[in-house]
């Protein structure tokens, strides 16, 4: 293994967060994140201040502090229309859903692979006969919300409210 100089280790960390700050979510994103994250620590019995949860959050994601973080992920309007934790409404087969975005990825062309956590369970089945029903969602939607899949009569099977 080759041993890496102090400058070769930075040029590697600058290529690291270069890449990252494509995969940001916007600032209002990582604000709701710090929130979480101070939220789930006072749950255990930590209580920290919102801008020490967002220097917490900072290095978690490989940032020196928030403000450097805050700069990688620009005040400009967000790349990503979704983020972690985001509460999103909308239809899934036709039926109305409402949850919070739990997992997240890009996957190049505009699109998203989402899995939402449902506040209440719905039936992914159209049969009268049988039912279905599921708490967890995962679908692959574009920057507008709607999967490319679509139903029988033409419908998309997930259409989020954006």
């Amino acid at each position: 293994m080759a041993t890496r100089t102090p400058s070769t280790l930075r040029i590697a960390l600058e290529k690291r967060h270069a890449m990252s700050r494509y995969d940001l979510p916007s600032i209002e994103g990582l604000k709701a994140e710090a929130k979480r994250l101070r939220i789930a620590l006072a749950d255990t019995g930590k209580s920290i201040s919102h801008s020490q949860s967002l220097e917490m959050l900072a290095r978690q994601r490989g940032f020196r502090d928030w403000n450097t973080l805050h700069a990688a992920a620009g005040n400009g309007p967000s790349r990503s229309p979704y983020w972690l934790g985001q509460v999103v409404t909308g239809t899934y087969l036709g039926h109305p859903i409402r949850g919070s975005i739990h997992a997240l990825s890009a996957l190049g062309d505009g699109r998203y692979r989402l899995t939402i956590d449902l506040e209440e369970a719905v039936d992914v089945v159209a049969f009268e006969s049988f039912s279905a029903y599921r708490k967890r969602l995962k679908a692959n939607v574009t920057g507008k919300g709607r999967t490319v899949e679509k139903t029988s009569d033409g419908q998309p099977h997930m259409q989020l409210d954006l």
